[in-house]
């Protein structure tokens, strides 16, 4: 009877992880797509700018190899 007992608590236990990592992973999709939501407006709204508010990063970065002497 004990090991039953047993059996039927670590059941359960196994259904709350899961039932809260469940509720995780759809936490963090809302946010990913929230975060897609607000870059696609942002987009939109920089579209009419021109290039003046694009990003020159690439420009600075260093090479991916030293250069040969």
């Amino acid at each position: 009877m004990y090991e039953y007992e047993l059996q039927q608590a670590r059941s359960a236990e196994l259904l709350r992880r899961a039932e809260h990592e469940r509720l995780a992973r759809e936490a963090v999709r809302g946010r990913r797509a929230a975060r897609r939501e607000a870059a696609e407006r942002t987009t939109a709204q920089r579209s009419d700018g021109g290039a003046e508010n694009e990003s020159h990063t690439h420009l600075l970065r260093r090479l991916r190899f030293a250069r040969p002497a």
